[in-house]
């Protein structure tokens, strides 16, 4: 698939979530066995000390490696999370959360996949916030 190809399964894929729109995330690359997703930080989406919502970074890396792995698939496929842990590493606070994934292992049945959640600061610098290794299967389309 090209580039342009990848990019459009990728984003066509993401707007049907609803959650994404939600937190306003967006699809910001796609690269065969990557894929960055980032999201605005809103007080929205944040817990009692005022950081950014465990879910919000855990939903944000499944996805980016969900998604990262979907690059790796024939187009008559998608994926499915079977499996997945997160260390948090920092509070999130900042003006973006970047998910960054890539793909370790591709398989026929199973693909493991790891995303860092960093969150950048309004000076630009960036903070590890989160780690995540996930497992993932492929399912056919509906």
């Amino acid at each position: 698939m090209t580039p342009a190809g990848l990019q459009q399964r990728i984003e066509a894929s993401f707007a049907r979530q609803g959650l994404m729109r939600v937190i306003e995330a967006r699809v910001t690359e796609v690269a065969p066995g990557r894929c960055v997703i980032e999201a605005p930080f809103r007080k929205t989406l944040t817990q009692q000390h005022g950081f950014l919502h465990a879910g919000v970074l855990t939903m944000l890396a499944d996805n980016a490696c969900g998604y990262a792995a979907l690059t790796l698939l024939p187009p008559e496929q998608e994926v499915l999370t079977a499996e997945l842990k997160v260390n948090f590493l920092r509070p999130a606070r900042g003006v973006l959360a970047i998910a960054r994934a890539e793909v370790l292992k591709p398989g026929r049945t199973l693909t493991v996949a790891r995303a860092e959640v960093w969150m950048r600061m309004e000076d630009g610098a960036e903070t590890l916030c989160a780690a995540m290794q996930a497992t993932l299967v492929p399912s056919l389309t509906q």
